[in-house]
């Protein structure tokens, strides 16, 4: 039921202050858009994708990169990681190479940069709750399987709560 048609059942006057304050936020652009990086050239291409959207729409970019402990990590008999490998910094470190790579000085200070411990697919849907939209991209393999899309943007377009695109690995964008 709208908030209007529920304001008549109860006799109640709409909130105009509310309703106002919600137009004028949306015509600041107060939106949100996610995109998944992870520095391959699909990636590269949808932040650039991403970069011009927010531009147009006033919303603000979160370019986000997940990572997770290698399988076999804690396993009795394998090597263990140098006790100063940091993978949450080097992943941090491939997020900002790929914004630094990817846009201008000026587009790259407005991003929100967000490294987030987990599975790639997952951490876009959590973090692209409540935002406008989520942008992914997706690599080729060539022939029939380039119909295909990856298995991260394949998860994201199946379950997000919001609208995706999906940026090919070989648009020219």
């Amino acid at each position: 039921m709208s908030e209007a048609a529920r304001d008549a059942d109860t006799g109640t006057a709409p909130d105009v202050d509310a309703a106002d304050a919600a137009t004028d936020t949306d015509a600041a652009g107060s939106g949100r858009i996610v995109v998944g990086v992870d520095g391959s050239d699909p990636s590269l291409q949808a932040l650039r994708w991403a970069v011009r959207q927010a531009a147009l729409t006033g919303a603000v970019l979160e370019a986000v990169i997940a990572w997770e402990m290698p399988p076999a990590y804690g396993w009795g008999g394998l090597p263990a990681l140098p006790e100063d490998f940091d993978l949450e910094a080097t992943t941090a470190r491939v997020l900002d190479d790929a914004v630094e790579k990817a846009l201008t000085p000026e587009q790259a200070a407005t991003v929100t940069r967000r490294t987030v411990l987990g599975n790639a697919a997952q951490t876009i849907l959590d973090r692209g709750e409540g935002a406008d939209l989520i942008v992914v991209g997706v690599r080729g393999h060539g022939t029939f399987r380039a119909t295909l899309l990856g298995s991260v943007s394949h998860t994201v377009t199946l379950h997000a709560s919001c609208p995706v695109v999906v940026v090919r690995g070989s648009a020219t964008v």
